[in-house]
């Protein structure tokens, strides 16, 4: 039977464009570059699918619903805003403090002893423009970077946990474990994935973290810490690495849980 064009979901990213289950129109910054056909289908859509960064913010002016929601995209690497939103929404994380300027960035001793992490404040994932600084050295060189000083307590740890929130439901969470002596446990920086199981207070945790966000395509990263839990951060642009491993096909996944109307 031939699918009926104005019954499909309508998508703007490209990400399922391989699936006729759903109608990709694909991205045009100029708005009037897309048909009357394709504008009525967007205007008259009650939820558009990967709107990008770029429309998420005029579908949310619109009152339009969007996955992922306006909030997902507005947070996206954006480690700044996020511990923000940690810090207001009362979601336990590293204690962590942002510099701006040359003046304050001397300052940051003054709130923090060696060891301590430093990160790029925004734009930067897979475990990339993250630093252990152990000492004035490590510390010096961590400044000549660009942009605001991102300094978050040290916890040594070798693993964390990779919480995937799709919706309102967890469709995968998985441990990840640092390589040697890598303090990282990235994927990316050699970092393996173990299934076995995640403590259901770490779950819980992502869950009320997504939900109180807004966040409804996210990978949350929890660490554990004497006992206690704590959001490191939130990934908008997670891999996919850990559903391969799972024997998921997560694009095939996404396709079905949007025709279905489960996100």
């Amino acid at each position: 039977m031939e699918l009926n064009l104005n019954s499909r979901p309508i998508a703007l990213g490209a990400r399922l464009k391989q699936y006729q289950s759903i109608q990709t129109l694909g991205f045009k910054p100029n708005f009037q570059d897309y048909s009357d056909q394709e504008k009525n289908l967007i205007l008259n859509s009650k939820k558009i699918y990967y709107p990008t960064a770029f429309y998420a913010d005029l579908f949310n002016a619109m009152g339009k619903k969007t996955f992922p929601s306006f909030h997902t995209y507005k947070f996206a690497q954006d480690k700044i805003k996020q511990t923000a939103a940690f810090n207001m929404f009362g979601i336990p994380h590293p204690e962590t403090k942002i510099f701006y300027g040359k003046k304050q960035k001397q300052n940051i001793l003054f709130f923090f002893a060696f060891p301590f992490i430093g990160k790029k404040a925004r734009g930067s994932s897979k475990g990339n423009d993250v630093y252990l600084i152990q000492n004035t050295k490590d510390l010096f060189l961590y400044l000549t970077q660009k942009g605001p000083a991102y300094i978050q307590e040290y916890f040594p740890i070798n693993r964390d946990m990779r919480v995937i929130i799709i919706g309102k439901k967890i469709r995968l969470a998985y441990w990840r474990i640092a390589a040697g002596d890598n303090f990282k446990t990235n994927t990316s920086q050699g970092g393996t994935i173990s299934f076995n199981p995640l403590p259901q207070k770490a779950l819980k945790l992502a869950q009320m973290t997504a939900f109180k966000c807004g966040w409804d395509d996210v990978g949350i990263d929890i660490i554990e810490h004497q006992n206690r839990f704590y959001v490191l951060e939130a990934n908008m642009k997670y891999g996919t690495k850990g559903f391969r491993k799972a024997g998921i096909n997560y694009k095939k996944m996404m396709a079905t849980l949007i025709v279905e109307g489960k996100v």
